[in-house]
């Protein structure tokens, strides 16, 4: 009975990445058929192209470089506070390497416009000098 709850332990690691897995292909599955049933009937490429288009879920826009320095700097933050509260100096070590891989994700951030709008503004005023 003593060895129960590593037995549980264990089974709950492996159990929930061979759940997730299939939840995913069962997912994609159907919408692949559902595709491939819409496909047969359609006679335009074009159209065709719009469908694959409207299921396709990637995203759309860059990666936000700021958002994501701010959060790991916060992160950073978090993992300082807990190791000088509770857990000791390794810990206040790794909130501030990970505060600082936030800082420079955020510079990166700046350095390198990425959406459309503040590309087209870093044009327009490379253009004005």
């Amino acid at each position: 009975m003593e060895n129960l709850i590593p037995i549980l332990g264990i089974l709950t690691g492996i159990i929930i990445p061979v759940s997730v897995f299939i939840w995913l292909y069962l997912e994609s599955k159907d919408k692949n058929k559902t595709i491939l049933e819409i496909s047969k009937h359609l006679n335009d490429p074009a159209k065709l192209e719009d469908l694959l288009g409207i299921f396709d879920e990637r995203k759309k826009q860059p990666i936000d470089y700021r958002r994501g320095g701010v959060i790991t700097i916060f992160v950073g933050v978090g993992i300082y506070l807990l190791g000088y509260v509770a857990m000791g100096s390794f810990f206040v070590g790794v909130g501030y390497l990970v505060g600082a891989i936030g800082i420079g994700t955020m510079v990166a951030g700046y350095l390198y416009p990425n959406t459309g709008e503040e590309l087209t503004n870093a044009v327009e005023e490379f253009e004005k000098k």
